[in-house]
């Protein structure tokens, strides 16, 4: 993990330096992320690290801990959330190594969201309530010590404090009411010494340059207690620890669903249904509906099997927000990957306020996937055209691999080699060839051809097919590795290893990439999908393919030089340096 890293003596000293330009901390903290997280911070954040840090790093100092290290902008194991400061020092007591998680807040009043002690409206923010700052800090807390394994079995060795360094206590008075315990602290300037006295409590006065080391060095992984809460959470359905706008987005679920529930709603019978079961609900049947995947929304929900009484010019968007007094859409846009498929923010925004509804839009930008490379994220996206941008040479980021292979036998054998080393790795392909069912004797056909290597595609049913698992279960089990996955089987799975075979349904012409329609064998790209929605489709189809790895990706471009089109399929022409300038090949983590 990396962070902007001093002492609280250096960085107070850093942002007093008067021989240094203007805003000199905001800038060397922002030249850090663009050179390690290839993220531009705003304006807006450049300015809360001059407002806030200096404040934090006086504190320490008066408080006698000027040799405690300040991790700013602590990036949380893989995801791209960033933690405001990390403390590292020597716990007073044990002289074991000691962290505090800090959220530094510049509000000077803020209060309840309608008594609702996890949300908070804060004086001079416009738009939906915020997450309290506690259960923010909360979060972050447990979720570095089940995802480091330097505190593993030791989660007592992290805490958290909410600090509002610009707020009185009477003007946040209401927010005291939720912080309940001692592992996440929330203090104000009215409460300075509290604040002090409890970081002299924590910290011994000595150099938390080694806690620090320790942090930033430690394997990611999950823990033990995390992997039995994941399985207890599979059998009983409980809940994860969420961060910051996911949280957000439950607190305002959650308290919208109480203010159903006491308008005396009819209790939930069925859990689980599909899109199109709400075609004969009742109007709010239900206190809430969270439809996953909702960019997979459909115009209608009528089919061939639908009764006539059912048909009609409904759309299936309306159905899902009037079957529940509290509905949730979750989307990603760029996941469409079939005709017809409607679900966007502006489809359900515009059709909620039509009926004169609230609308709170909860952005869950941050990167979960891809080790939580947001760079990485972005670089798809650009590569793929889906921005707006014109792709660019991929540079590198200390979290996420990226490597090419020349033949699909050097990429199985790096895949292969991360298997042996005891990662989970699956290779995937655009749907460039046929898909054919099972022989008779239960074995696959290799459809996937490429020069003299082939395999065959993942299993298309539920059934397991000779080693192979079914269609469910190729991203988990033992013999998934063997088939090649396609979209619609790796669409919402991870693993550690990915491996991405392009087809010659996307080449380069002119230094960007091009969609080929007629070298698709997907099924779902039928006559009545125009060009542009095949375009469309192509490219969110290896946007999804693309971001299916936690550690790395090893893509074979072989398809793009226009040597190996199937079936007579036309190629494309060599990828030029705008697309892929700086391969990676080799290096820490590489493939």
């Amino acid at each position: 993990m990396t962070a902007f890293r001093h002492s609280a003596e250096s960085l107070a000293k850093l942002a007093l330096d008067a021989s240094l330009p203007e805003r000199r901390l905001s800038e060397a903290i922002a030249e850090h992320l663009r050179r390690t997280a290839h993220i531009a911070p705003s304006p807006a954040e450049q300015r809360s690290w001059d407002r806030s840090l200096p404040v934090l790093a006086r504190d320490l100092v008066d408080a006698g801990l000027g040799e405690v290290e300040m991790l700013v902008e602590y990036q949380l194991p893989l995801t791209s959330k960033r933690a405001d400061v990390v403390l590292a020092g020597v716990d007073r007591r044990t002289g074991e190594d000691a962290y505090v998680v800090v959220e530094l807040k510049q509000w000077s009043r803020a209060e309840l969201f309608e008594d609702d002690p996890g949300l908070v409206l804060v004086e001079g923010v416009p738009g939906a309530p915020r997450l309290h700052p506690v259960l923010q800090v909360q979060g972050y807390c447990e979720y570095i010590a089940d995802f480091t394994g330097a505190l593993h079995g030791r989660s007592d060795a992290i805490r958290g404090v909410a600090y509002l360094h610009n707020a009185a206590d009477p003007d946040i008075e209401d927010l005291y009411s939720a912080v309940d315990g001692e592992h996440a602290r929330m203090f104000a300037k009215s409460r300075r010494g509290a604040f002090l006295d409890y970081l002299r409590d924590r910290f011994a006065p000595q150099p938390g340059a080694g806690a620090a080391d320790r942090l930033l060095g430690s394997v990611i992984r999950p823990s033990k207690q995390l992997l039995k809460l994941a399985a207890a959470e599979i059998k009983e359905r409980e809940q994860f620890v969420l961060l910051a706008e996911q949280r957000l987005a439950y607190e305002i679920v959650q308290h919208a669903a109480e203010r159903a529930r006491r308008a005396d709603a009819k209790e939930v019978k069925n859990l689980f249904k599909y899109f199109n079961s709400f075609t004969e609900s009742r109007r709010n049947d239900l206190d809430v509906l969270i439809c996953d995947e909702a960019h997979r929304i459909r115009e209608t929900s009528q089919n061939r099997y639908t009764p006539a009484r059912l048909r009609g010019d409904r759309r299936q968007v309306d159905e899902l927000i009037d079957a529940a007094r509290v509905p949730v859409f979750l989307l990603d846009e760029h996941q469409v990957v079939r005709p017809g498929e409607t679900g966007t923010v502006a489809e359900i925004r515009s059709h909620a306020q039509a009926r004169g509804f609230r609308v709170h839009e909860v952005s869950l930008d941050e990167q979960f996937r891809c080790g939580g490379s947001r760079a990485y994220e972005d670089w798809v996206l650009s590569l793929l055209g889906l921005d707006g941008r014109s792709p660019g040479p991929w540079t590198g980021d200390d979290h996420f691999a990226v490597g090419l292979a020349e033949s699909p036998w050097e990429l199985e054998t790096a895949l292969h080699g991360k298997l042996a080393e005891g990662y989970s790795a699956r290779m995937t392909a655009g749907f460039c060839w046929p898909w054919s069912d099972p022989r008779k004797d239960d074995s696959l056909v290799h459809d996937v051809r490429i020069g003299d290597w082939s395999r065959p595609w993942n299993v298309k049913g539920d059934r397991a097919v000779g080693s192979a698992p079914a269609s469910a279960l190729w991203a988990t089990m033992d013999g998934g590795f063997e088939q090649v996955g396609c979209v619609y089987t790796a669409q919402g799975f991870e693993y550690d290893w990915n491996g991405v075979i392009i087809g010659p349904d996307l080449v380069v012409r002119d230094g960007r990439l091009t969609t080929v329609r007629q070298a698709s064998k997907d099924p779902a790209l039928t006559r009545g999908t125009t060009d542009e929605q095949a375009d469309r489709l192509i490219r969110n189809t290896y946007k999804v393919l693309l971001t299916r790895g936690m550690l790395g990706t090893c893509v074979h471009r072989g398809a793009l030089r226009g040597n190996q089109a199937p079936d007579g399929a036309a190629g494309g022409e060599e990828p030029d340096a705008g697309v892929d300038e700086q391969p990676v090949r080799a290096g820490a983590g590489s493939p």
